[in-house]
């Protein structure tokens, strides 16, 4: 029996739509987890890398769903059709910066406007931004500790958006309501800040303008968070 891990497993409670694509699918961990709970009635999984691709069939045929789970081998949103109904796609343990760029060059997959559930790793700033422009806007936020890493996920529908800055670099809904593991990470933001500011201060050279800007972060962030 496979065992899903609890940041997939806080994902999947945002899957609202029966038809589901799962890009980067982590061997199918995510499709499977949801047809095993009646959640989808068909899912694509979507793959580039030939092994994880190979594992993914393996593991879709053991548990004997290869009529409701497609494995599909292919790059980014190329692995869907708009003949696929898809309603919801999720994309997970991934930078923001290469979600962003999946969701640009497969945009033309988006016209359908299905559901999008983002787990970025790091650089969530660029996923919001994207959203935005691709005319998505964002439904709610999470955040979750595993395995000593934070991760946050982004929930959005299509629709109009329009964020500040602060709301683009840390967060429309986590600004306002501050989980205490929102609050961890922040103070983990802070720290590395120190760090930089102390070895920028080293440098040969002063750096004064790049000074400034992380002296600038810290105190957005202090504010933030009290």
């Amino acid at each position: 029996m496979l065992m899903i891990n609890k940041r997939l497993e806080l994902v999947a409670t945002y899957v609202k739509g029966r038809r589901l694509a799962d890009i980067g699918s982590d061997h199918a961990y995510l499709p499977l987890y949801l047809v095993k709970n009646k959640r989808i009635d068909f899912a694509i999984a979507g793959e580039i890398v030939e092994g994880p691709y190979k594992i993914s069939q393996k593991n879709v045929a053991q548990e004997g769903f290869s009529k409701i789970i497609e494995c599909r081998k292919a790059a980014g949103l190329d692995a869907i059709s708009l003949d696929d109904n898809i309603e919801v796609i999720t994309i997970c343990g991934m930078g923001g910066k290469l979600i962003a760029e999946i969701l640009e060059n497969g945009k033309e997959k988006l016209k359908n406007k299905p559901s999008l559930i983002l787990q970025p790793n790091v650089g969530e700033n660029f996923v919001r931004i994207k959203l935005q422009e691709l005319g998505y806007k964002i439904d709610a936020e999470d955040i979750i500790e595993e395995d000593g890493h934070i991760y946050e996920i982004i929930v959005a529908s299509f629709g109009k958006m329009n964020l500040t800055e602060d709301e683009i670099n840390f967060g429309k809904f986590l600004t306002k309501e501050k989980p205490e593991l929102y609050i961890k990470k922040q103070n983990l933001e802070l720290e590395k800040i120190n760090y930089i500011l102390a070895q920028l201060k080293k440098s040969k050279n002063t750096q004064l303008e790049k000074i400034k800007v992380q002296k600038e972060k810290y105190k957005k962030i202090e504010a933030l968070i009290q």
